[in-house]
């Protein structure tokens, strides 16, 4: 069947269209969801429910673009509200993802942006736990330097060259990605 008739099928209410739909998208959309919330039962639960919706909600939902793209971005958008809601990534996330455009492109390019963000974090999570420490307090939550000094009852320069580290860490791991520079000015210089 083509994208019309899945979505004729499925507005009709067509189990087997929407079975077809599921059979067609589900394994695409979980490795999709898994770069982003990196957990795979959390990846699968999560397009199940985009799934179950898009179902529930056959009759209301408009589709702008393909279906493909229409789906991806939902998917994208359940990952991005239960990262929210968990505070994963606390309140950096909103600038990670500030396009909202609906095209097959635009999901390359998230996809992109994904992989280059879980990098990024991954990085992060080989870091020192004292390194680790300091630089999340000082780029996800928002601490000055001497307010982590107090709280952690160190040096603030201890704490300007544990933050130091964490950053040449990223900056040698993340040689040769072009991307990654200007993901380190957005994310992490202040």
């Amino acid at each position: 069947m083509t994208e019309t008739d899945l979505l004729q099928g499925i507005e009709k209410g067509n189990e087997a269209a929407f079975k077809e739909l599921f059979l067609k998208y589900y394994t695409q959309l979980v490795v999709f969801a898994r770069k982003v919330v990196v957990d795979d039962d959390l990846a699968r639960e999560l397009v199940q429910d985009v799934m179950v919706n898009f179902y529930e909600k056959r009759g209301e939902i408009k589709i702008h673009s393909s279906l493909k793209a229409h789906l991806y971005q939902s998917v994208r958008n359940r990952c991005l509200n239960q990262i929210k809601h968990t505070q994963i990534r606390r309140d950096h996330h909103a600038n990670i993802y500030i396009s909202h455009k609906n095209d097959e492109a635009y999901v390359d390019d998230k996809l992109e942006e994904t992989e280059l963000e879980q990098r990024i974090f991954s990085i992060i999570q080989t870091l020192p736990a004292q390194c680790k420490r300091i630089f999340e307090m000082s780029r996800f939550d928002g601490h000055t330097n001497q307010e982590i000094a107090d709280q952690l009852d160190l040096s603030k320069r201890t704490v300007e060259t544990q933050i130091s580290k964490a950053l040449k860490t990223l900056r040698t791991q993340l040689a040769g990605y072009l991307e990654a520079w200007i993901w380190l000015l957005l994310f992490f210089f202040k």
